[in-house]
This record gives C-alpha cells, sequence and structure tokens, in this order.
C-alpha cells in the first residue's frame, strides 16, 4: 500500500466519523480525494470527523452511538476521548431476544485434528501433568518439586509435554463462608479437570488451610471412571524433613506420568475443540480486521459442532440488545442480563463503572472509551446464535456459541475460560502483548501489519493485511480456522516455543480476611 495515499476506514454508512489506516498517521492539512483537509494531526487508528458536528450531537461509529460530541467539532478534526461525553449504559429492560439468531447455516463436515480422547469424551490438544494446590502456603514446595520432575523423571515419559502447578493465592485468609467464595473454589476445581491434563488428578494441601482437598472435591466432583484425586498432605506426620516432602511428590507425580505416558493421539472431529476467544491489548483495529476474523472462524467452529467461548462483561455490555437478539431462547437472554445485572452490581460496590475499563494503551490506539472498544470487540462472537451461558469458574457442558461471564482482565479471563474446558485459546492485540498459558495454547492475532513485522516471533497471524488490502476477512478467518486444527494438532504457537505464559488469576469477589 502507498503510505502517501490517505486512507482512512468507515465501518457503516451511518458513520460520522472513520479511522486513519496510514502508519504514522497524517499530518494536518492532509486533503483526502473528496476534498476533506484535515484540520490537525490524526494518529493511526484514531478517528476523525466526516461532517461538522455540533455540540451534543451524536457520534457515530460502528452505526451506533460512541459518544456525543462535548462542544462543536468541524468535519477533518481529530475526534478522540477528549471531545467526547460517554453515553449512559443500555438499559437491561425490554431488550431484543431471538430476532438476530442465525441458525440455518450449513453445516461444516470433514475437518479433524489429531488429538488425545479422555475417558469422560472431552478431548485435549496437549498432554500435560498438572499439580493443584489447595492453598498459596504450598506453593514454593510444589515449584521446587516441579524443577526436579522436568530434570529428572519428564525425560523418561517422552510423550508428556510438560510438568504444570496450577499456583494461586487462594485457600486460606480468605471470607470462605462469603457470597462470591464459590466463584474462585470451583474455578480452582474445574482447572484441574481441563482436558489438557488427563483423566486424573493430583492434588497439594498444607493440611491446615480453609480450602481442604475434600472441599475442593466433593464426592461427584471427578467423573466416574476417572478415580479419586491423588493427595499429598505436608503436614501429614510421615513428612520428616523438607526432601522427604519433595521424595513424596515425585513418588506421586511418577505414577500420573507413567498414565499419562500413555495417551496417543488419535483423529478426532472439529466438533471435540473448545475454543476461548478474547481481546487483550485492543486499538481501534481490533473491530476492523483481527476480530471480525475471529468471528469469521467462530462461524465456522461452530457450524463444524465445536464449542466456543467468548467472554469479557465489560467488554460486550454495551452491546448487550445485540446479544440478546441472537440468543437461541429467552431464558438464554434471560441469563445473559443476570450476569450483566451482577457485573453492574458487583462495580457499583466497588465504586466504579464500566468505564474503567479502557487503558491507556487502548487509548493511545484510538479507542477513546468502553462503549466503542465494546463494538469492536464483540464481533469476535461472529453471528450464529448463541446457545448456552455460563457463570465464572463454571464447567462447559454443550456445544455451540457460549457467552462465557468473565471480568475483561486478560488473565482473569483467560483463567476461567481454561477452568470452563477450553483446549485452545485465540487472543487478538492491536497494541501488542506476549501473553500465553503454559497449559493451552494460545494463538495471538495481530490487528495491524506494523505490529505484526515488528513481532514476527510472537505474532501467529497477521490479520492487518485486511486493513492494507492484502487480504479479506474470510482470508484471514479460514487461515486461522485451519491453523487452530494444527495447533490442536500439537503444532506449536510462538508462545509455546518461547515457553512464554502468564501466571493464573482467580476472580474472588469475596472478602479477604
Amino acid at each position: 500500500m502507498n503510505q502517501q495515499v490517505p486512507r482512512t476506514i468507515r465501518m457503516q454508512a451511518s458513520d460520522n466519523v472513520a479511522i486513519v489506516v496510514n502508519d504514522g498517521g497524517l499530518p494536518a492539512g492532509t486533503v483526502f480525494p473528496d476534498g476533506m483537509a484535515l484540520l490537525e494531526g490524526v494518529p493511526q487508528g484514531h478517528k476523525v470527523a466526516l461532517v461538522d458536528l455540533a455540540d451534543g450531537d451524536p457520534v457515530i461509529r460502528y452505526g451506533v452511538t460512541i459518544g456525543y460530541a462535548n462542544g462543536a467539532i468541524p468535519r477533518g478534526s481529530w475526534v478522540s476521548e477528549r471531545v467526547l461525553r460517554m453515553p449512559a449504559a443500555r438499559s437491561l429492560d425490554d431488550l431484543p431476544v431471538g430476532t438476530r439468531a442465525v441458525t440455518d447455516y450449513a453445516p461444516l463436515e470433514g475437518y479433524t485434528f489429531e488429538g488425545y480422547r479422555n475417558k469422560d469424551g472431552s478431548v485435549g490438544t496437549r498432554n500435560i501433568m498438572a499439580i493443584t494446590s489447595t492453598v498459596q502456603c504450598v506453593s514454593g514446595v510444589i515449584d521446587y518439586a516441579v524443577k526436579r520432575i522436568k530434570e529428572e523423571l519428564l525425560p523418561r515419559y517422552p510423550n508428556v509435554e510438560d510438568v504444570v502447578a496450577l499456583e494461586h493465592v487462594y485457600g486460606c485468609g480468605v471470607a470462605i463462608e462469603a457470597p462470591g467464595a464459590d466463584i474462585p473454589i470451583r474455578t480452582i476445581r474445574n482447572l484441574s479437570r481441563n482436558p489438557n491434563f488427563g483423566d486424573s488428578v493430583m492434588v497439594v494441601s498444607l493440611g491446615c488451610e480453609k480450602l481442604p482437598p475434600a472441599r475442593l472435591f466433593p464426592a461427584g466432583a471427578i467423573p466416574i471412571g476417572n478415580g479419586e484425586p491423588s493427595v499429598v498432605t505436608l503436614q501429614d506426620q510421615q513428612h520428616v524433613g523438607f526432601m522427604s516432602m519433595i521424595d513424596n511428590l515425585m513418588q506421586t507425580a511418577e505414577r500420573h506420568l507413567q498414565e499419562l505416558n500413555a495417551r496417543q493421539r488419535v483423529t478426532c472431529p472439529a466438533s471435540d475443540l473448545v475454543v476461548g476467544v478474547q481481546c487483550g491489548g485492543s486499538d481501534a483495529f481490533s473491530g476492523v480486521t483481527a476480530n471480525p476474523a475471529v468471528g469469521f472462524a467462530t462461524d465456522l467452529l461452530v457450524r463444524a459442532g465445536a464449542a466456543v467461548m467468548f467472554s469479557e462483561v465489560t467488554e460486550v455490555r454495551d452491546g448487550i440488545d445485540q446479544l440478546t437478539s441472537r440468543a437461541a431462547t429467552p431464558e438464554i437472554a434471560e441469563a445473559m442480563v443476570r450476569e450483566m445485572q451482577w457485573y453492574d452490581d458487583y462495580l457499583v460496590r466497588g465504586g466504579v463503572d464500566r468505564s474503567a475499563n479502557t487503558t491507556p494503551g487502548n487509548k493511545k490506539g484510538g479507542l477513546s472509551n468502553i462503549v466503542e472498544k465494546a463494538m469492536g470487540s464483540i464481533v469476535k462472537s461472529g453471528s450464529t446464535a448463541i446457545t448456552g451461558v455460563l457463570s465464572p469458574g463454571e464447567k462447559l457442558q454443550q456445544k455451540g456459541l457460549i457467552y462465557a461471564a468473565t471480568p475483561a482482565s486478560d488473565f482473569i479471563c483467560g483463567t476461567l475460560q481454561m477452568a470452563a474446558g477450553m483446549n485452545v485459546h485465540i487472543f487478538t492485540t492491536g497494541r501488542g502483548t506476549p501473553y500465553g498459558l503454559a497449559a493451552v495454547p494460545v494463538i495471538k492475532v495481530a490487528t495491524r501489519n506494523d505490529l505484526a513485522q515488528r513481532w514476527h516471533d510472537l505474532m501467529d497471524v497477521n490479520a492487518g493485511r485486511i486493513a492494507s488490502g492484502e487480504a479479506t476477512i474470510e482470508d484471514v478467518g479460514w487461515e486461522l480456522f485451519r491453523l487452530i486444527l494444527d495447533v490442536a494438532s500439537g503444532r506449536k504457537t510462538w508462545a509455546e516455543h518461547w515457553k512464554l505464559h502468564n501466571a493464573l488469576a482467580l476472580f474472588n469477589p469475596a472478602p479477604v480476611t
């Protein structure tokens, strides 16, 4: 693309702003083919007024009012967050239900991947041994043991790809009976049951915590046929000295490694995929390139019978009417509204509202407020009917397009989607982030050519080619769909190549004592 030719992208015919495409932005005085001249310099990804706007006029992008002019904004001006007033949140009453649900799509058949079939019917894309903890107190001991396990035991079991500690900061010093405490507890439980960990669970307890193994894994928490969790309690009388703890942990771990080493990849239909989609470090191109491509791939996955989860409450809250209108049933619409209301109340208790979501990086990338950010975020969900809703920490039990309610925090959202059972993660970014998970492969999609080129060994897919005209949304959507199948079959992502991963982060809305 000739960078000297000024270019903008307008999402809908009704939009009265467009974003600047050119790398480095455009200087004041730039004249467009239609005769519009920039009255001031506009950075890449930021909005320019296409018409004269008076004080109080709606500013429209994606066909939606993303704000109101805070004073006169002449045509050709830079429309930043400084000149906008944010609209009030959409009411959760009188929402459309099921008016736009796409249910008559043609099935997509014949696509497969090579995965690990578990006894409970789930399928792993990786073969990893996990060690769960009931309390943060044991993390240092587990970390020491994991290093020894990797050095001394793992080489003997070539079919096992890694050993990970499911470390967290919960389990004691918390109001464990308080409303909301069930969220971190079931999250830890369901993280332990992620399909990438096979059919067995190893737990390390201290012995005096508020969350003992019996409460974390009550009767029936592990599917029949998978056996009871292996529990090592550090305060047991048998442990005399630190090395006796480590020896016990290594002996227990070896039994799990032996079981996992017997697993083999087998051909599985694409319907066995459980894909989580998420934004991180969004910019104004997120809703133009990467997220629409992910949305196209989401539709392909749903047509193939897979499960796809989209999340991030504050990043869909302003489009709740778009979501309820795609609900497969009134009950699903009610469940989405219930999750939105719960989160509204949660933010009020904290003395903030949804506007706290946007980051300095979001704004530097051209996103003026959470309304604009939400419009670009929602498109990751594609166009099919929403067939289920999960509360935070719950485990997925069905196929199709699922709304999994989570905070928008990258780390908490990823942790909750992993607890729900995802076996592949899709992460779009415009500002750039080296995000990764130790236990689930993360495919990162860049929104801009510049980011994809600079971070060529961190980004897996370059959706910036859509903005430059080198590829269509459909092209990149199919590329991503095929890459998901390859990664599910064992192909390493860049994050896996460099062994980059973020710590798990539990969502705990209950008090800490």
